[in-house]
């Protein structure tokens, strides 16, 4: 019997979000009988929400104390949340489950599990919902509603947040976090024998900062251009000014040794042509990074959810973190030193870290949840 399944994800707020959906999605395709519908949670609050949604963009590039007020709203004030978007999208998401018939709802997005669960409770709709959290360590209480029937964890610190949230530790489930099968694919510049880098070998660099682009790219891309024998690929995302920007200061100074890109839908062909990812902790940049094996130094992370993610890189010898710009040299600088030691090192701790089978482990433990009763939905 074909199983309608509900996805309730986001295309404004970065690119994480819509990455892990499509991952799940790769492997939902793998069932022929599974239908799934992905709809951004934020249109389904009509103009006022959806423009809500477009500003993590503006606000995370130029205003992270705004970004930071927003986390500490979410971390006091969660029901509150929960009800100012329950108001928004309640007709919208009640047409839509009218029209789709879900069989199980998963959610992707913190706005949206605790305004979906009580828009259900309201109607009497039994419906199983699914939270996956899409952040590694920093949780808002927001993902953790203890009405969800399930609440996947990427790590084991997601969970343990949870767990402080009171979520009952049966509900909680850890599988890891679900990159898209691209990531995993054929590499074959990489290997398990050790990297060696000299004069005759520069060092191939990937500058970047996820989606929206933010960062001091100039600076950085500035400092490895200088002071090391390398190649420097910039991805500005979105930001066509940065781009622009960038074209100009580096790209007219330096020539061939740096090229610099817009928003790019192959960004793992880039990671695989890399030796070391320079980026902010964005989850999915940093998952992604690490799926390519390809070492990474984390130079910025956003206020509240994000803070963690360079401390939690150094726990497992995914990369190195740097608190301040003006250690990017030095962090370089000891990564290559000793005929690239801790490179290779972190190459060896990211092959045992990662699982080309998180997606699949997830979409099958979906899979095996009783799905709802569709005759209860009438």
């Amino acid at each position: 019997m074909l199983k309608n399944l509900l996805i309730i994800s986001s295309e404004h707020t970065g690119h994480g979000h819509k990455s892990i959906t499509e991952s799940l999605c790769e492997s939902f395709a793998t069932h022929d009988d599974i239908k799934i519908t992905v709809v951004d949670g934020f249109s389904l609050g009509g103009n006022i929400l959806l423009k809500i949604g477009k500003l993590y963009g503006p606000i995370t590039r130029n205003a992270k104390f705004l970004w930071k007020l927003v986390w500490e709203l979410s971390l006091s004030q969660p029901v509150l949340i929960n009800d100012f978007i329950e108001l928004l999208i309640k007709d919208d998401l009640l047409k839509l489950v009218d029209n789709v018939k879900p069989d199980l709802i998963i959610s992707v997005h913190p706005n949206f599990n605790g305004s979906i669960l009580n828009v259900l409770e309201k109607q009497n709709i039994k419906i199983p919902l699914v939270t996956f959290i899409a952040d590694l360590v920093s949780i808002t209480p927001l993902w953790a509603d203890p009405r969800a029937d399930f609440i996947i964890c990427p790590t084991e610190e997601a969970k343990q947040k949870c767990l402080e949230f009171n979520i009952p530790e049966l509900k909680l489930k850890v599988f890891g976090f679900p990159v898209r099968s691209r990531f995993y694919g054929p590499t074959p510049e990489r290997s398990d024998s050790d990297v060696y880098y000299g004069v005759e070998q520069p060092f191939r660099c990937l500058l970047m900062s996820g989606g929206e682009g933010a960062g001091n790219m100039a600076k950085i891309a500035e400092d490895l251009l200088e002071n090391f024998n390398c190649t420097v690929s910039i991805v500005a995302g979105r930001n066509q000014k940065v781009k622009s920007k960038l074209e100009k200061v580096l790209a007219e100074k330096h020539g061939g040794r740096v090229a610099v890109y817009g928003f790019v839908n192959n960004i793992q062909d880039l990671m695989y042509t890399s030796d070391l990812a320079i980026t902010r902790g964005s989850p999915n940049v940093m998952m992604e990074a690490v799926s390519c094996n390809i070492p990474i130094v984390i130079t910025d992370a956003l206020p509240g959810q994000e803070e963690m993610n360079p401390e939690f890189a150094q726990k497992y010898n995914l990369g190195v973190a740097c608190k301040s710009l003006k250690k990017v040299k030095d962090a370089v600088n000891d990564l290559m030193s000793n005929d690239a030691q801790k490179i290779n090192q972190i190459r060896n701790s990211q092959r045992y870290y990662r699982n080309p089978n998180n997606s699949a482990e997830i979409v099958n433990f979906i899979m095996d949840i009783p799905f709802c009763d569709k005759a209860k939905m009438n």
